[in-house]
């Protein structure tokens, strides 16, 4: 008799770790970053998750982080590709700050990848033009208004910033000029378009997380696709032309409701991968 119950113990213990099983969660850093960065959203993960395969990826690393963000791509593409093809039920990407530009560019040019959520946490997606610590510390002879003038250059785009600069009072030479963001966006004509966006439209979620006191990705809105306007009016995402026009497939994703927004106040850009509440209210949901 004690045996027949303990069987039945273990097959139900088996069947609800079948149940609960979560997919695999890939984490990419931003600028100066590292995976050790990360020790807090990996535990929120485990708290919430137990059993979840989590992987912080250990690549392009602090001042590595500044090499072209294509070459990044190209990095975090071939450690991601191993973990996507291990994982029949797809996995989460949450990726952070510059990562979420990093993030982007492999959904959008790797035609295979099985990305169920991608959760961009406070990444200036629409591109960056702020005066920020940052910049002040790459580029200490410059400010925002005269950036361009290094950044829209063959010289500038070998830097991971100036590949996603974008000056609202120097479109025309952003989108002729970059070889990063102006391409993903489909501002500027790619043959790759089409592809690409067919390979970003097959993830099922995409979590846009920023909030207005980031004080770093600059306007904050960029977190969420909204941007300046040549009068540094801030336009939002549904009024911007790559959503207008579905350049990439932003307005596919609305259509389909499987794009969320997630804004939160009193949070400062350093500490929203350590921040429990904005794990609790932003992500935790989508890990499933």
């Amino acid at each position: 008799m004690m045996k027949s119950v303990c069987v039945w113990s273990l097959v139900a213990v088996c069947v609800l770790c079948v149940c609960v099983a979560y997919k695999p969660v890939i984490i990419v850093h931003g600028l100066f970053d590292s995976s050790a960065d990360f020790i807090n959203l990996h535990r929120f993960i485990n708290l919430s998750h137990p059993g979840s395969n989590v992987t912080v990826l250990d690549l392009f690393d602090r001042s590595a982080s500044l090499q072209p963000l294509w070459k990044q791509v190209q990095g975090f593409a071939e450690a991601i590709y191993p973990i996507m093809q291990n994982a029949a039920d797809g996995v989460h990407l949450i990726c952070y700050s510059q990562g979420g530009l990093v993030c982007r560019g492999i959904l959008s040019t790797l035609p295979d990848h099985n990305v169920h959520s991608f959760i961009s946490l406070s990444s200036p997606q629409a591109g960056q033009y702020g005066d920020t610590d940052y910049l002040k510390y790459l580029f200490p002879q410059f400010v925002k208004s005269n950036l361009y003038h290094v950044c829209y250059t063959a010289v500038g785009q070998k830097i991971s910033i100036c590949n996603y600069w974008n000056d609202p009072h120097h479109r025309d030479m952003y989108i002729n000029s970059s070889d990063y963001l102006a391409l993903l966006n489909n501002e500027r004509p790619n043959p790759n378009s089409t592809a690409w966006k067919q390979n970003f439209l097959r993830i099922k979620k995409l979590v846009l997380i920023g909030g207005p006191d980031d004080g770093v990705i600059t306007p904050w809105q960029s977190s969420q696709f909204g941007f300046y306007d040549d009068n540094e009016t801030v336009v939002e995402m549904k009024n911007q032309k790559v959503f207008l026009m579905d350049l990439f497939g932003l307005k596919t994703l609305y259509a389909r409701g499987d794009l969320a927004l997630c804004s939160m106040a009193g949070v400062a850009h350093v500490f929203w991968h350590s921040n429990e509440t904005v794990y609790k209210t932003c992500i935790e949901k989508w890990l499933t």
